[in-house]
């Protein structure tokens, strides 16, 4: 179910004066039909899909910039369209799954999605969400309030760890480490300032930006994706450190 009976408050495409792309994948046709309106109603242009394998196809041919993915559905389910999404695109994901239970989220964030939202939903709330993701800072400027970081296009090296901002590539001993676009921005940020520990509120408002409301456990899952990649040990970590009672800093690598 989703409440539609909301005014539109921002009305135009979300990025100016260009649409963002945004491909709506549910198997419920009313859900699809009623977000699918609303997002074009606030200016995006909007292609649906049905299922699974549907939505790759629709993937493929129109390149969107979001991805709003339903978690259940017959067939292909949408944590198995998110991991295929993830070889061939950088669209902003939002996952949407009837059951709050933490292992859907879970295992629908270790394969790339950027946020998830539980049934039933307000249209509105989902728009402010899908706002916030496209209004991420990409190169980042230090934290909000002054707080200023180091070179931002500057590669940053951490042992055999290689950070570089400007190309956005992370490489492990000279080889290519893929993250989402997400894991990169937290491992950016984190490498801004190397030194200081950040609190999950201040990675939130440098990743996600002052404006996004949500589940500050995000950035937990995410960071811990990408210290899988890494092959970091949670514990004592040598790339992503956690401070207790804090948040999280760089590691000596």
């Amino acid at each position: 179910m989703v409440d539609a009976s909301v005014a539109s408050a921002d009305p135009g495409g979300p990025g100016g004066s260009s649409r963002v792309r945004a491909l709506v994948v549910d198997d419920e046709p009313a859900l699809v039909r009623v977000v699918a309106a609303y997002l074009e109603r606030e200016g995006f242009d909007v292609t649906t899909a049905a299922d699974g394998r549907e939505a790759l196809d629709r993937a493929r041919e129109v390149r969107p910039d979001v991805v709003v993915l339903d978690v259940m559905m017959p067939g292909v389910d949408g944590i198995e369209v998110c991991r295929q999404l993830r070889t061939f695109s950088d669209a902003y994901v939002i996952m949407l799954t009837a059951r709050a239970e933490e292992i859907d989220t879970l295992v629908g964030l270790s394969v790339g999605a950027d946020d998830y939202m539980t049934k039933p939903f307000s249209s509105r709330v989902l728009v402010a969400r899908i706002r916030s993701l496209l209004r991420r800072p990409r190169h980042g400027s230090g934290l909000p309030g002054g707080a200023g970081g180091s070179d931002t296009s500057a590669t940053r090296r951490f042992g055999d760890l290689t950070i570089d901002p400007e190309a956005r590539e992370v490489r492990l001993n000279d080889r290519l480490v893929a993250l989402t676009r997400t894991e990169f921005d937290l491992l950016e940020a984190l490498s801004s300032r190397p030194r200081a520990a950040f609190t999950r509120t201040q990675l939130v408002e440098r990743v996600w930006g002052p404006g996004w409301f949500g589940d500050e456990r995000l950035v937990d899952l995410h960071l811990g994706h990408v210290r899988r990649k890494l092959g970091d040990d949670h514990t004592e970590g040598q790339y992503v450190r956690t401070v207790r009672g804090v948040g999280y800093r760089m590691g000596p690598g």
